[in-house]
């Protein structure tokens, strides 16, 4: 796994120029689903957007997913030092990166993308918030406004009754403005009057009249020429009345209000009680909401990394054991499927007298399995041998099929990617190959030399011994991956030709001869599955294994001349 930067992602977070993150692009390596487990893909981080591809070459062709970061949620992971994860919702990415470097270097250009969106910041939350509140607040005070007049019959009178008050009081206080403003008039008009007669009184006499206004008269004295105004007399204003009934209203206003507020109150408790209710409901509802989404999470996450096999799974050994056995069941199924829509001869074959093995169908057998458990550091080494035996076939046969990796595919159902490495010599090869994905347990590959020799017997009774032997190598053009766990694995197919005389001067047939099978293996299955699920897988399938290759090996040689 690799990963590099676009041209466009420089050692500098932000662009001095526009003052924008800049774009970011490299291979991670992304979790597809429990099949295919972790993928490269090349990832490109640009405007608050990170979008994957399935590879740089194909980016003209469109993404295959996109995530927008503004509420995105980036979770280092508690162990694995190389991945992280990405949630928005229900949405959630799982990364790794070539090394704790490269992964502190996306976290950190993610985190600055979406610092950059305009969430997150102190400032703009505060901003929304405040928006939010005062929203929030003036819909409540309406629909509460709205609500308590609608209902509550007394509290529409009383308000009405408070309109009625407003329009005397307004009627009330423009009288007495008018009285203000008349009164402020005589007062301006008496002052000017007496200043000038003060002005005067040395040059002239005056006169006093009995109405306290003066004239002036021709023996220097001063009479009084207006006659006092009264408020009475200004405009008709009964200035006492329109007191008396100005307080009357005030009382009657207040009064009012008192009892509004009462109504008010009780109408307050009233709604609070259901206000409450409603809360409680809402909670109610907010909770089996968050349990049911809870529970979608684990459901559509089961087949996530956390889940597959690892010191650090989630999942625990019953539900691991009953993954794996849901997952072989499931294999068995479409190999049934696969071998049903073939066309196949049936092969009736006459059993001899004495015949001292077991027949299913055309096929016979006698198959035996011993096992060793062994474990080493918590990991079984269980050594195996299982015994078989097969009419119409010779030991030659069995191990050339067993060996050559032109037919393997054809028999070998549990292989996913098959590669000939190195070709040693006519009778050897180096082989790697991968192993189907049993979820949850990961992938497993193998890299191992297979050699295939004849064994001359010593003795000239004795029958000889074909030989195929698979045993573990390193090689430099098939290192480990992180995508796969390395196997390693000795394993040895033994097998002899038996052959019963025919009668009279017949020649040999395939019903005279018989092939007996050992086969041994010491497998190192590496990684963290539970000792009890590899033992029940290897209990389970070794037999299936055998049945299937001599089912295979039969059909092949089938009216086929006799190699031995």
């Amino acid at each position: 796994m690799s990963e590099k930067s676009s041209s466009s992602g420089s050692d500098e977070d932000v662009d001095p120029e526009s003052g924008q993150p800049v774009e970011l692009g490299g291979i991670l390596s992304k979790w597809t689903n429990y099949i295919h487990g972790w993928q490269d893909r090349w990832v490109v981080l640009k405007n608050n957007t990170l979008s994957y591809y399935k590879s740089e070459d194909e980016r003209e062709y469109g993404c295959r997913g996109s995530l927008c970061l503004s509420k995105a949620v980036i979770t280092p992971h508690e162990f694995d030092e190389c991945r992280f994860d990405i949630s928005v919702n229900d949405s959630v990415w799982y990364l790794r990166a070539e090394d704790p470097e490269h992964r502190l270097q996306w976290i950190e250009s993610i985190e600055l993308h979406k610092a950059e969106s305009g969430y997150g910041s102190e400032t703009s939350l505060r901003r929304h918030g405040s928006m939010l509140s005062l929203t929030s607040a003036a819909s409540a005070l309406s629909a509460a406004s709205t609500s308590s007049f609608k209902k509550g019959h007394r509290l529409r009178e009383k308000l009405a009754e408070m309109e009625t008050f407003r329009d005397i009081l307004c009627r009330q206080v423009d009288t007495l403005q008018k009285y203000f403003d008349s009164c402020a008039d005589v007062s301006k008009d008496e002052f000017q009057r007496d200043r000038v007669v003060e002005e005067d009184e040395d040059d002239f006499p005056t006169t006093t009249k009995p109405d306290g206004e003066y004239n002036h008269n021709n023996n220097g004295s001063k009479e009084k020429l207006f006659s006092p105004a009264s408020p009475k007399g200004m405009n008709g204003i009964d200035f006492k009345g329109e007191a008396i009934t100005f307080k009357a209203t005030t009382a009657g206003i207040l009064s009012t209000l008192s009892h509004c507020i009462e109504l008010m109150m009780k109408r307050e408790d009233s709604w609070q009680k259901r206000l409450d209710k409603e809360l409680e409901k809402r909670r109610r509802v907010e909770d089996a909401y968050k349990s049911a989404v809870n529970e979608l999470k684990k459901k559509s996450h089961y087949g996530g990394p956390d889940y597959e096999e690892g010191p650090n799974s989630l999942i625990n050994e019953d539900e691991f054991f009953d993954a794996v056995e849901a997952a072989l069941d499931r294999q068995d199924k479409i190999e049934e499927q696969c071998q049903s829509e073939k066309v196949r001869i049936p092969r009736l074959t006459p059993v001899p007298p004495g015949d001292v093995y077991s027949t299913i169908g055309t096929h016979r057998f006698a198959t035996k399995v011993y096992r060793r458990e062994v474990e080493e550091n918590g990991i079984v080494l269980d050594p195996l041998k299982a015994t078989h035996s097969v009419k119409g076939v010779t030991g030659h046969e069995v191990c050339h099929y067993f060996w050559d990796t032109a037919v393997r595919l054809d028999w070998e159902t549990t292989i996913e990617n098959f590669n000939l490495v190195e070709t040693l010599s006519d009778n050897a090869v180096i082989v790697y190959q991968t192993h189907k994905r049993v979820w949850p347990a990961s992938q497993r590959d193998v890299l191992y030399l297979s050699a295939i020799r004849k064994i001359l017997a010593t003795n000239e009774n004795d029958p000889d011994t074909w030989l195929v032997c698979n045993f573990s190598v390193d090689h430099d053009n098939a290192p480990p991956t992180n995508r796969c766990v390395r196997a390693k694995i000795n394993v040895a197919m033994i097998c002899q030709t038996l052959v019963s005389p025919p009668e009279g001067d017949k020649e040999i047939s395939r019903d005279n001869i018989l092939c007996k099978i050992t086969y041994v293996a010491n497998v190192n299955p590496g990684g963290w599955a539970p000792a009890s699920v590899l033992r029940a897988v290897a209990k389970r399938e070794y037999p299936k294994f055998l049945k299937r290759f001599t089912s295979y090996v039969q059909d092949k040689t089938s009216g086929k001349p006799i190699l031995f």
